[in-house]
């Protein structure tokens, strides 16, 4: 190897030895932090989704979560993660309003190396990055008709392709979405997809 890629192997030895040891330190603050005992909450609709984390979090079902910016909604994905067997594995989210449909892509999907200009070395997208753990696809009500058609095919076949790449990546990856917006009107307008609702809607609160 030359100089200079010796030195990026070298490099990324090292960040990836770091993240390890960060990941390590950080799971048994998770575990502990994401437990239901320790979210405050003694009301009878807190307890009551409280009841409905516990039910779910075994399982591998799907889960749609409602809720306006700010109540929780990404706290009670974590904790269905944590009290789940996926919990020896970090937990991924994306918010899909706040990223535009090209990079959000990249992000989800991954790209290989000369995808587009720009792309230098491969890309893991998160949907990669969450195999054998929970995706949480915040704000999924805000996806574009593209971005949903891709999203749906994702979960319908489990499995899916970087951008520019030819190899198929079978995954076993858990998704909780959320969205503050009715998708039953959504639907009715045009502009959400039925059937990814109905791939989502499996459990919901």
């Amino acid at each position: 190897l030359e100089k200079d890629q010796l030195l990026l192997v070298i490099t990324n030895a090292m960040n990836q030895v770091k993240l390890l040891k960060d990941n390590l330190m950080l799971k048994d603050q998770l575990l502990d932090k994401f437990h239901l005992d320790n979210i405050i909450g003694d009301h009878g609709s807190m307890r009551a989704l409280f009841g409905i984390v516990r039910k779910v979090a075994p399982t591998s079902s799907t889960v749609l979560i409602y809720g306006e910016s700010g109540t929780g909604k990404e706290l009670f994905a974590k904790s269905i993660h944590y009290n789940s067997p996926r919990k020896n594995h970090l937990f991924f989210a994306i918010n899909c309003a706040s990223i535009p449909e090209n990079l959000l892509e990249s992000e989800l999907f991954g790209y290989e190396k000369g995808a587009f200009t720009g792309a230098l070395t491969r890309h893991i997208g998160l949907f990669e990055q969450a195999n054998g753990s929970t995706l949480f696809l915040d704000e999924i009500g805000d996806l574009t008709l593209t971005m949903q058609a891709k999203i749906l095919r994702a979960i319908q076949e489990k499995e899916i392709r970087r951008i520019a790449g030819k190899e198929t990546i079978k995954l076993d990856v858990r998704i909780i979405a959320a969205t503050n917006k009715h998708l039953e009107e959504e639907i009715a307008k045009g502009r959400f997809r039925e059937d990814l609702y109905y791939r989502l809607n499996v459990i919901a609160f």
